[in-house]
């Protein structure tokens, strides 16, 4: 799963995806509906990849804990933000057993939850090695045989062309640019 170049910005709904950047502000693209519009220095901006949820031992990165929801929910949607807030809460504690109850929030557990959805919602939710080895296993067995098999080689004479012959090049000789010394003058004089 890769959050580099999603933000939120506080104070807008929603996630983007930053597009470019200039001297005073970036250009942002919205996850949900597309449109692009400036952030501008002074907006508060936070990179999902920076964001942690606190634990009793140590900080779990926003993006394992979406990976967690990613297998719990086998790539589908998550619950709502909009569920009752002990719903979302339990689910958390099935997904994230030891998140530190006085320091995480209930907007932040909403946040979360929402966050995830529109994650999904914009194609960004994956789970890279397991994604392909849950296609190898769909992948009919009919179809791995046949890709399996190398194919004969039918060269005929017609299918050969012949190589194109290299020819050397010549090395070109370099002018030389020496100068012949300048004439001297010699002045007699006449007694």
């Amino acid at each position: 799963m890769d959050l580099s170049g999603v933000i939120s910005i506080s104070g807008k709904p929603g996630l983007y995806k930053v597009v470019a950047q200039s001297k005073n502000n970036i250009i942002v693209e919205s996850l949900k509906e597309g449109k692009r519009s400036p952030a501008y220095s002074t907006d508060r901006i936070s990179a999902l990849e920076d964001i942690s949820i606190y634990t009793y031992e140590d900080d779990i990165p926003l993006k394992d804990v979406f990976t967690e929801i990613f297998k719990k929910e086998d790539g589908k949607k998550a619950p709502s933000h909009k569920e009752s807030l002990n719903t979302l809460t339990s689910y958390l504690l099935e997904v994230l057993p030891n998140y530190d109850e006085d320091r995480v929030y209930p907007s932040d557990i909403k946040k979360l939850f929402q966050w995830y959805n529109l994650l999904h919602d914009a194609g960004l939710v994956s789970v890279g090695e397991e994604e392909k080895e849950k296609e190898e296993k769909e992948t009919p067995k009919k179809e791995k045989k046949a890709a399996s098999k190398p194919k004969a080689k039918t060269a005929g004479k017609a299918d050969k062309k012949p190589a194109k012959k290299e020819t050397a090049k010549k090395p070109t000789a370099k002018k030389s640019a020496a100068k012949k010394p300048a004439a001297i003058k010699t002045t007699t004089k006449k007694s």
